[in-house]
């Protein structure tokens, strides 16, 4: 298979993207640049500079793939002759750029002066109100041009010569200061028009497997695919069907499961597990892609009840999810799972079971693709096969022990990505988690005006206390209440804020007892204080210590007692 090398410039890639005559295959990734990305290669074009190069596929009378056009491209007038396989996203950021065709962006080029900016191109951020753009100024020629900037888009080769003159006369003061400045844009007009993108060309009767890996290869060589990317051309050339598409379905089907995971690397570990390999990059580029087209509808079962359950256990995304770890196992079960009711309810057990150990226990903290392809073989022999003896690591006492009382005492702020500061904080929310104030249960959209409260405040133990950041920013010492709420504790002492609660028309002790206990938080333990009582310093601080340790001890107890339960697959509630 040959290729051909060609020179084209920019004005005529541009043309090709407007009529439609260069398309994009479908199996080709979607818009990724950032927009510093974008504005360096504006910069590189202004400079004169070499921006790489492009590969194509010539087309004769019929597509090889299913095509779509580039994003911001205007409806195709003419039949597509090539395929971009290569140079999408630099062609994407200067077909947007240079037809200001991005919604939060807008970019320009910086008019020579004496003080010249080392960038070339700035770019604005935009957004709109009410029908309008903002910032107004970006769309005023006079304000543009008193900055020392010229929009992008008025350098795009196909604009017509009155609107640049148009332009000069509205930003400039006199005929002939629009006329320099006339002169001025001729040169920035000529650096985009004799912009040279060469490319590479393969030729009409290329196979399309081949095609694709060409495909492949260009693009980890420069910029990497990722293993998602590479599938989904390798499904399209093996089946003829789109993983996109098929995610999309997914995403539609199941749009939970995006708080949780990104959709894209699920599936593949999914896939790899219902495969019997481990869920790693390696194994993604081994599957079986026509099983895994013709297995789609049993991963998309398996990744909703999975998300189910997890919602079920009060785990609500994966801010609170303690390992991800979890999910494609959970997925890969729920799959295949058994739906006779006895045999339903004996699997959740086991899955209640699985989950809150892989929370309690150091499972998944290394090697945790090889653990996982094991948990997933035990699980699935114990509830799929019915062999009520098979193993599942996980589950085993001795080679996975559960957490001490005092490993929970140590475990640290839970908005960290710690496995056993989450797993504290989770089962504070499946006890209901309802809020001090307003007495509303965690839910994922209520845990949306939530913030990380600490119960014995900051102020009150780093002043008094003795204690440091790490004694002080615990798991045990958190609770997700409402903003309002939040700011209403503010530093006071437990004991002043349980007692405004109790003392409220509506409430008593025993009502702010009930909703302390559905984030596993001892009353008696947090109804303290009186500690500006104490005159001599190292009393009080002695003092606020004594209590404060007494409250994370028995918090820990209680906590560890709910997870015994949990990991014994009991239904706590």
């Amino acid at each position: 298979m040959g290729m051909d090398a060609h020179n084209r410039f920019l004005p005529d890639w541009l043309v090709r993207v407007r009529s439609g005559q260069l398309a994009l295959p479908r199996f080709q990734r979607f818009e990724s640049w950032s927009h510093g990305e974008v504005g360096t290669l504006l910069d590189t074009i202004l400079r004169g500079r070499p921006i790489g190069a492009a590969l194509v596929l010539a087309i004769g009378d019929n597509e090889p793939f299913v095509s779509r056009a580039m994003a911001g491209a205007p409806k195709p007038t003419e039949r597509t002759t090539e395929h971009l396989l290569d140079g999408q996203q630099r062609l994407t950021a200067l077909w947007k750029a240079l037809n200001d065709g991005f919604d939060d962006r807008t970019y320009f080029a910086v008019l020579p002066s004496e003080n010249y900016d080392p960038s070339r191109v700035r770019s604005f951020s935009r957004w709109s109100r009410n029908g309008q753009r903002y910032p107004l100024w970006v769309d005023q020629p006079d304000e543009q041009f008193s900055r020392g900037l010229v929009p992008i888009s008025l350098l795009n080769p196909a604009i017509e010569p009155d609107a640049i003159r148009n332009w000069c006369d509205s930003a400039t003061n006199s005929i002939l200061e629009s006329r320099e400045l006339q002169l001025t844009l001729g040169t920035l007009v000529t650096a985009v028009r004799e912009a040279n993108l060469p490319y590479l060309e393969l030729p009409v009767d290329t196979p399309p497997e081949e095609a694709i890996d060409v495909f492949i290869q260009m693009n980890t060589t420069s910029v990497r695919l990722s293993a998602f990317d590479i599938v989904v051309a390798q499904l399209e050339a093996a089946t003829g069907r789109s993983l996109h598409e098929l995610e999309g379905s997914l995403r539609a089907a199941v749009p939970e499961a995006e708080r949780y995971v990104n959709v894209s690397d699920l599936v593949l570990r999914v896939a790899a597990l219902r495969e019997d390999r481990t869920p790693t990059e390696s194994s993604f580029m081994r599957l079986d892609l026509q099983r895994l087209a013709n297995e789609w509808e049993a991963i998309e079962r398996g990744v909703g009840g999975a998300i189910r359950f997890l919602i079920d256990e009060r785990v609500y995304d994966r801010d609170r999810l303690p390992t991800v770890a979890v999910v494609p196992i959970l997925a890969s079960i729920w799959s295949q799972m058994p739906q006779a009711l006895d045999a339903h309810g004996e699997a959740r057990t086991v899955l209640r079971q699985y989950l809150w150990r892989s929370f309690f226990t150091d499972r998944y903290d290394r090697a945790a693709a090889t653990a996982a392809l094991q948990d997933y073989r035990g699980l699935r022999a114990r509830i799929l096969d019915r062999d009520a003896d098979a193993s599942i690591p996980v589950l085993d006492e001795l080679r996975n022990p559960l957490v001490e009382i005092e490993e929970l005492e140590r475990a640290p702020w839970p908005r960290l990505r710690n496995t056993l500061a989450r797993a504290i904080l989770a089962v504070s929310l499946r006890a209901g988690g309802r809020d001090f104030a307003d007495d509303t249960p965690a839910s994922w959209e209520h845990l949306s005006i939530r913030e990380y409260h600490h119960l014995f405040p900051e102020s009150l133990l780093d002043n008094d206390g003795m204690l440091d950041d790490s004694d002080i920013n615990l798991a045990l010492n958190c609770a997700l209440v409402t903003w309002n709420t939040n700011r209403n504790i503010g530093a006071k002492e437990p004991i002043a804020y349980l007692r405004e609660r109790a003392e409220r028309a509506t409430l008593g002790k025993d009502e702010i007892r009930s909703r302390l206990d559905t984030h596993i938080i001892p009353f008696d333990k947090l109804n303290v204080g009186g500690y500006d009582a104490i005159p001599d310093r190292d009393e009080r601080g002695v003092a606020v210590k004594r209590d404060y340790e007494s409250f994370i001890r028995a918090r820990a107890e209680a906590i560890h007692a709910i997870a015994l339960r949990l990991c014994s697959g009991e239904d706590v509630r």
